[in-house]
C-alpha cells in the first residue's frame, strides 16, 4: 500500500510517499515552502538520493499539492508510475480538540469538526483544512485520514487538564490542556517497551520530545495522564522560540510596558522568547553550545534553564505516577545532544537512575539504552517517526 502523509502549514506543505508493503519504505520526500508567495520553492528527494527543485509561484495549496504530484510521478525523478498508486492520503492534523480521541478517516462530519477546532488552533487547523481540501479537489477519490496530535492526551484526568478558570470558560470556549506531540510520546512509548520485552499495559513511563519545540509525557499503563504542553504549544518547557511556562501577570505586564496587542503578543510568545529570547544567539541547541564553549554567558544560562525545566517536568511526573520505570529521550534534541542527556540525568539518584556516560558518548539518532544494569529507571533515547505513525494509522484504517 502506497501511502502519502502530508503536514501542511499556512505557507508550507511536508510530505512523504511510502510504501508500507516492504518494511514501511520511505520512496520519496519533500518540503514545499513560500505557499501564496511568488518565488515559490519545492524540495523533492527520492529513496535512491536523486534530488529535484523547483522555483516558481505557488499561490495555494492545491497548486502546491499538484506540483508535489507531479513530481511523484515525474520520468526523472518520479517513484510512482501514476497517480492511481496512491492508496490513501494521511494528513497530519495539530488539534481535534474535545471530538477526536483516535485517528480517524475524513468526511464531512470530521473535516466540520477539524474547522471548529480552529478558534482554538487558528496557526494550525486552516493551514491541515487547506490540504485536505486540495486533495479532495485533485484526487477526490482517494480515502483520507487524520492523525491529530491531542488525541493521545484525551485520556487526561480532569484534574491534569483543567485550568483555575471560572468552569463556565470550559463550557463555553472549551480552554482547557490539550497537550501536542501526541503521534511521538505513544510511537515511542510502545516502541521502546516492544525493544525491552515489556507490557506497557504495566509501566509507568516519562517521554521527552525534545526539540525546537517540546514537550513531556506522562504516561501510565499505555495512557497519557499528563503532558507539559497545555491549550497550545507554548505552555511547559523552555523551547526553541515558545517561551514555554510564565507567570500570566508578567505577561500582562510586558503587554502594557511594550505596548502590545493580543496578535503581537501572540507573535511574541512563540517567535521571540525561549532559548533565542534568553541567549540572543540562536534558537538552535548546537549554535547555544558552541557559544558557550566559547565563554558566552547568556547562552550558557539558555541551556542551564533548558535541562532544569527537564529535570522538574520529570520529577513532578513520576511524583504524579507514583514512580517511574521508564524515561525517554526523543525528537531532535533527545536524540542528538549527548551533553543535555547527561546534565538532565546527573544527580538524579534519588529517583533510582544511575545513567551511563559511556553508552551515552557520542550516540546519536539510535535506539539505545543509556542506563547502568543496576539502575531501577531505565534511560533509553529513542527515534521517533511522525510520519510513519501517520501512515501505520492510515493503512489501518483505509484497510477497515
Amino acid at each position: 500500500m502506497n501511502i502519502l502523509v502530508l503536514n501542511c502549514g499556512s505557507s508550507s506543505i511536508k510530505y512523504q510517499m511510502l510504501d508500507m508493503s516492504k518494511e514501511y519504505t520511505v520512496k520519496a520526500k519533500g518540503l514545499i515552502e513560500r505557499v501564496g508567495l511568488e518565488n515559490g520553492m519545492l524540495n523533492h528527494k527520492t529513496f535512491d538520493g536523486k534530488v529535484y527543485e523547483i522555483e516558481q509561484p505557488i499561490p495555494n495549496h492545491t497548486v502546491g499539492i499538484k506540483l508535489v504530484l507531479d513530481a511523484l510521478i515525474n520520468k526523472d525523478h518520479g517513484v510512482l508510475g501514476s497517480l492511481n498508486e496512491i492508496d490513501a492520503v494521511g494528513h497530519r492534523v495539530a488539534h481535534g480538540g474535545e471530538y477526536f480521541t483516535k485517528s480517524v478517516l475524513l468526511d464531512a462530519d470530521a473535516i466540520s469538526k477539524i474547522e471548529a477546532c480552529s478558534d482554538i488552533a487558528p496557526l494550525h487547523n486552516p493551514a491541515h483544512l487547506l490540504g485536505i481540501r486540495a486533495i479532495l479537489e485533485v484526487l477526490p477519490n482517494v480515502i483520507q485520514t487524520a492523525v491529530f496530535d491531542t488525541s493521545f492526551h484525551q485520556t487526561m484526568p480532569a484534574e491534569a487538564f483543567m485550568y483555575a478558570l471560572p468552569y463556565r470558560m470550559y463550557e463555553d470556549y472549551k480552554i482547557r490542556r490539550y497537550g501536542f506531540h501526541g503521534t511521538s510520546h505513544k510511537f515511542v512509548a510502545e516502541k521502546a517497551c516492544k525493544m525491552l520485552n515489556w507490557n506497557i499495559e504495566d509501566k509507568k513511563i516519562i517521554t521527552c520530545h525534545l526539540g525546537n519545540g517540546a514537550s513531556i509525557c506522562a504516561i501510565k499503563y499505555g495512557k497519557s495522564v499528563d503532558t507539559s504542553m497545555g491549550f497550545t504549544p507554548v505552555e511547559g518547557l523552555v523551547m526553541g522560540t515558545r517561551v514555554g511556562d510564565i507567570d500570566a501577570g508578567a505577561l500582562l505586564y510586558i503587554m502594557d510596558k511594550e505596548n502590545l496587542n493580543t496578535s503581537k503578543t501572540n507573535s511574541f510568545i512563540n517567535k521571540s522568547c525561549g532559548l533565542n529570547g534568553v541567549s540572543e544567539v540562536s534558537s538552535d541547541m548546537r549554535d547555544l553550545e558552541k557559544a558557550s564553549s566559547e565563554g558566552n554567558n547568556k547562552a550558557q544560562l539558555a541551556l542551564d534553564m533548558f535541562v532544569y525545566r527537564v529535570k522538574k517536568y520529570i520529577g513532578a511526573y513520576a511524583a504524579a505516577m507514583n514512580g517511574v520505570d521508564l524515561i525517554i529521550m526523543t525528537g531532535g534534541i533527545g536524540e542528538n545532544a549527548c551533553n543535555i542527556r547527561e546534565n538532565v540525568f546527573t544527580n538524579m539518584e534519588y529517583f533510582g537512575i544511575e545513567f551511563d556516560a559511556k553508552l551515552n558518548d557520542n550516540l546519536r539518532g539510535k535506539d539505545a539504552i543509556i542506563s547502568k544494569e543496576s539502575s531501577k529507571v531505565t534511560l533509553m533515547t529513542i527515534t521517533t517517526n511522525e510520519e510513519l505513525v501517520i501512515a501505520l494509522d492510515t493503512m489501518k484504517l483505509a484497510g477497515a
